[in-house]
């Protein structure tokens, strides 16, 4: 035999070989996503949220949660169960949310997660409408006498670890020739312990959380400040495992419907209204035309039902943050100078 005739009979050999082996190997079956499916069989939406944040996520006495991220599990609610009461509510971490994400164990994730390159392409996630922006500082004591964040080179710094805050301030300090020594603590409680006792000078995460933090949890919120500087871009947004379009579509037009009614001057008390008016858009909110929740696999009343038993965006800021005397900011309307923006609805 030649060396032109073996080749070809080897290449036979190994292709038979292989194809043997591959039909040894069991079968295995990617399910199709369906997370509505779940959820309505189930007849509760599982929402992932922070444990206690004051203005985003609070455990109230009837074992429900209060603030601008539960509203988001509530439109969801609304949206596909009719019903913004019917959610179970996750308490999750800094560490394990994705995970818990990622398992199946919470149907979304809502809560100040920032919506990053690296998060969206490499960790099987989906990021929807951003519900709230916000960036990055650092707080000090007021007697530290500190006013620039370009003031704590080779200070001991607090923060969760596996947030985006510990990648940030790692950026900032490389960029800015600075050294810097992290204490990473992943309960808050414990974080603002730490804080507050002196084990680290400084305490950083996003502006708000910083607020919220001092004036909800320091016995003198007074003694301390939040320095001038905004080190990062933080956008939050509701997170739902990656592969599930219809569900992703669901979560993202139910944030974006509460900005949407805002913009229409729509509230929960004047939706009815709305089927009768002039404007299509308001029409089409109030589920009196078009056929936006067959597109969805919903009832046809699905924003309707989110607008009355939520509200518009600016009501669940006003319920939620508005107390706690923080202003819309960058998260006005974009027609009131702000960057919250709905696509049309149409």
């Amino acid at each position: 035999m030649t060396l032109s005739q073996s080749i070809p009979r080897a290449l036979a050999l190994f292709l038979v070989s292989a194809a043997s082996a591959f039909a040894q190997q069991p079968a295995t079956t990617v399910p199709t996503p369906d997370t509505v499916g779940r959820v309505q069989a189930r007849g509760v939406v599982s929402c992932g949220v922070s444990p206690g944040t004051e203005g985003f996520a609070v455990p109230t006495t009837d074992g429900q949660y209060k603030g601008l991220d539960a509203d988001v599990c509530r439109a969801v609610a609304a949206a596909v169960l009719g019903d913004a009461n019917k959610v179970k509510y996750v308490p999750v971490t800094p560490l394990n949310r994705f995970p818990s994400l990622q398992s199946g164990e919470i149907d979304i994730m809502v809560m100040e997660v920032t919506y990053t390159f690296a998060r969206d392409a490499g960790l099987g996630i989906d990021f929807t409408g951003i519900n709230y922006i916000d960036g990055q500082g650092f707080m000090v004591p007021k007697k530290s006498k500190i006013t620039s964040v370009k003031q704590l080179n080779g200070a001991s710094i607090c923060t969760n670890p596996g947030s985006a805050s510990e990648l940030n301030m790692a950026d900032f300090f490389r960029q800015n020739k600075m050294t810097y020594k992290p204490v990473l603590i992943e309960r808050r409680e414990e974080l603002v312990a730490a804080y507050l006792n002196g084990r680290c000078d400084a305490y950083t995460s996003d502006k708000v959380l910083l607020e919220i933090t001092r004036t909800k949890s320091f016995p003198s919120p007074d003694q301390h400040v939040v320095l001038p500087e905004t080190i990062s871009k933080e956008a939050y947004s509701p997170t739902v495992r990656h592969g599930d379009n219809r569900w992703a579509d669901i979560v993202r037009w139910s944030v974006w419907v509460m900005m949407e009614a805002e913009e229409q001057g729509i509230t929960s008390a004047t939706i009815d209204q709305a089927k009768t008016s002039t404007n299509p858009t308001q029409q089409r909110l109030a589920g009196a035309t078009g056929d936006f929740g067959k597109l969805l696999g919903l009832r046809q009343s699905w924003s309707y039902d989110i607008i009355k038993q939520v509200g518009n965006y600016a009501e669940s800021f006003d319920r939620n943050l508005a107390p706690l005397g923080f202003s819309r900011g960058v998260n006005k309307l974009w027609k009131d100078g702000g960057l919250l923006y709905s696509p049309a609805f149409r």
